[in-house]
């Protein structure tokens, strides 16, 4: 990877915090997530851990605000976060995005800049330089010109990130990042989600490598369609808690 560009993470602050209080989010009358409540702050990188139907995809969609909150609060910087705030940027599972629409590296990396600049105004030479950055930052320059779905998985997923840099996200919401990647394409991703939590951005991931975890995140929140457990790692990922998080 490219050194990061580091006059486009300037504003990033390792003390901004994200908090979330009670939160539950109900499809119909089927209750998907209860009971949530942890607080992270910029710089670190959390795992969502839980069986399939646990609620990982769900509790990154309502902090990302794509699915409404039936109770609870999110508090980011000391405000509530209503429903969708810029400074938050989602990469969806990649089997959800459709490889056959016809957008170019470049395209989808200056689509971050439309929350700033609007879907029909023309870029200024800042919002030019955001692009270029972040498709240098994540290596993408002589990739620029390709259609997305021409891309390996890693390639796809470092697109997705750049568009997120030229968002200028603070918080960074994955949902299952490192599926279907070989191990160098993953080793790769794990390095540069490292080096943009050391910039000062907030990694929240859902993950299921129970053996990769510890490696690759320093926090952890176990979900069983409600919070079984949230902290570092190394205490989180206990046997018990374990067995409580994927009792049948």
């Amino acid at each position: 990877m490219s050194e990061p560009h580091h006059s486009c993470c300037e504003h990033h602050d390792h003390h901004h915090e994200l908090v979330v209080q009670g939160l539950r989010v109900s499809y119909r009358n089927t209750v998907a997530l209860k009971d949530i409540n942890f607080a992270t702050s910029c710089g670190n990188r959390v795992a969502l851990i839980g069986a399939n139907g646990a609620g990982k995809s769900t509790l990154i969609k309502a902090i990302a605000g794509l699915v409404p909150r039936s109770r609870g609060s999110i508090h980011w910087r000391g405000t509530t976060v209503r429903r969708w705030s810029r400074e938050f940027a989602y990469l969806p599972q990649r089997e959800e995005v459709d490889w056959s629409f016809p957008i170019t590296v470049r395209g989808l990396v200056e689509m971050g800049r439309y929350p700033q600049v609007g879907w029909w105004k023309r870029f200024s030479r800042t919002d030019d330089e955001s692009v270029e950055s972040a498709l240098e930052t994540l290596d993408l320059k002589d990739l620029q010109n390709r259609q997305i779905r021409e891309l390996s998985g890693g390639q796809q997923q470092r697109a997705f990130l750049a568009r997120a840099i030229a968002q200028e996200a603070h918080v960074l919401l994955l949902d299952e990042p490192f599926t279907g990647l070989d191990r160098r394409a993953a080793g790769q991703l794990g390095e540069l989600l490292a080096q943009l939590a050391h910039e000062g951005r907030l990694i929240i991931a859902s993950h299921h490598d129970l053996g990769s975890a510890p490696r690759l995140f320093d926090e952890a929140l176990l979900l069983a369609t409600h919070q079984v457990a949230f902290g570092a790692v190394e205490h989180t990922l206990t046997t018990a808690q374990l067995e409580t998080c994927f009792a049948p």
